[in-house]
Formats: structure tokens, sequence, C-alpha cells
């Protein structure tokens, strides 16, 4: 949870980091265009990628705007924290399994359980209760593999499903944003009581540029949990192998 607090702040001192500089950078280059360009040809110099998005941003409103953005803020701290936690997690189990089988080999089960203490990740936890049951026999070895796999599998996916609620929140924020924006437009038209295309324009613009901003939060968080489960596959398939190989070693270190 304190990680998932500093990621969070840290996401917030990039945002508004990159607003102030950017808003500072934009102002630089208006009164360097105004000085350099005609009247006519400012106004499309002075718009670059990040004004443009801004203006895009305060057009759509800040009400669905702003919560569409919250999703984008959570939804990335929680995938970093994820990624980061998931790539501490990954062992080489080659490497690990040799090392056991050698400390097997050499000082018994105590030595294996050493080697498992000095190395991080979730195989690692798994070989140690294995190798703490050994003295009760192979079964409550293997049982205590089976049930202690599951809690690690646990640890690896927590957290993930609110990436998955912040995928499927944000397009139907926009698509709510969209519903009242045309919602908005008709109220003008009746009001006015006459179609004119002035009166129209605004409302649709809201409503589009909310369904755009809800759909672009949700592809960039669906890359991070797309990556995410599939490295979380990657280390349970090789817990899987993991186990097995440690009841192997166990039962030749029986014999």
């Amino acid at each position: 949870m304190k990680r998932l607090f500093s990621i969070l702040a840290i996401t917030g001192m990039m945002v508004f980091g990159t607003a102030n500089a950017t808003t500072i950078a934009n102002t630089t280059t208006a009164v360097t265009t105004v000085a350099t360009m005609t009247q006519d040809e400012a106004p499309a110099a002075e718009l670059g990628f990040h004004q443009e998005l801004k203006k895009r941003f305060i057009e759509g409103g800040a009400g669905f705007m702003g919560i569409v953005l919250l999703c984008l803020i959570l939804g990335l701290a929680i995938a970093i924290e994820r990624i980061i936690f998931l790539n501490l997690s990954t062992t080489n189990t080659k490497k690990l399994t040799q090392a056991v089988e050698d400390a097997l080999s050499s000082g018994g089960v105590e030595a294996a359980k050493e080697v498992c203490r000095n190395t991080k990740g979730p195989i690692a936890s798994i070989y140690y209760q294995g190798l703490d049951r050994t003295d009760e026999g192979l079964d409550a070895a293997e049982k205590a593999v089976v049930a202690y796999g599951g809690v690690q599998m646990g640890q690896l996916e927590k957290n993930v499903s609110w990436i998955s609620l912040f995928i499927a929140l944000a397009p139907m924020l926009g698509f709510m944003g969209t519903v009242i924006g045309m919602i908005q437009a008709f109220d003008k038209i009746e009001a006015a009581g006459d179609m004119q295309p002035s009166l129209v324009a605004g409302g649709i613009k809201v409503a589009l540029l909310t369904t755009v901003f809800g759909l672009v939060v949700a592809i960039i968080l669906q890359i991070f949990y797309n990556y995410i489960i599939a490295k979380i596959d990657s280390i349970v398939n090789n817990m899987e192998d993991a186990s097995i190989t440690l009841m192997d070693l166990l039962i030749r270190n029986k014999k």
C-alpha cells in the first residue's frame, strides 16, 4: 500500500509538472512566434500538441474529463506497481533449482532451506515451504507446495482487477458524456425553436471529445493490463514447473 501511495504521488507530480512545463514552453513559443510571424499565421503555430490536447480537454468539460483522467492516473499507478512487483518476483528457476539440488547433496535439507531464504521471489518461497515439510513425508511436502503456490498466485494477481475496472469505466464515462452532450444540444434547439448548426455543434463536440478521451484511456490501460497478465502467466508456469522439479528432487534425496 505504501508503494501504491508513493507511485500515486510521483504520478501526480509528473502530471502537474508536465502541465506547468508545457504552459511555460508554450508561452515562450507564442511570444517568439508573434514577433516573427504575421497575425494570420500566429494562431496555427501557437497550438502545439500539448496545447491542443489541453484545449480539447477543457472543451470536453472538467466534470467527465476529470473523472476519465483520474481513471488513467489510478490505473497507471496500479499497473506500474504491479509491473515492478512482478519483475522483482521473477527468478532464474534453473539457477535456483541447481543451487537447491547442490545444497541437498552437500548439506541436506537445512542447507537447501538456507539457499531459499537468501533468494527472493515466489518460487524460492514455495521451495522453502516444501523443504520445511519434508520431515512429515513427501505427501505433506507436496500439499504445502500446492497450498503455498495458491497463496503466491493470489499475491501476483493482487489489484489487477482494479485495472480491468478502469478499462471498463473510462469508455463508459465517455459514452455518458456523449449522451449528456447530445441532450444539451437538443435542449438548446428546443429553447431556440430553430435548427441552427451553431446550436448543435457545441454539444456534439463535447460528446465526441469525452468519447475519444475515454477510449484513449481504455486503450492505454489495456496495453498495460495485457502485459501484466502475460507476466503473471509466465511466472505461474515457472512456479508449476518448479514445484514438479522440487518433488523430483525430494524423491531422489529420500532414496
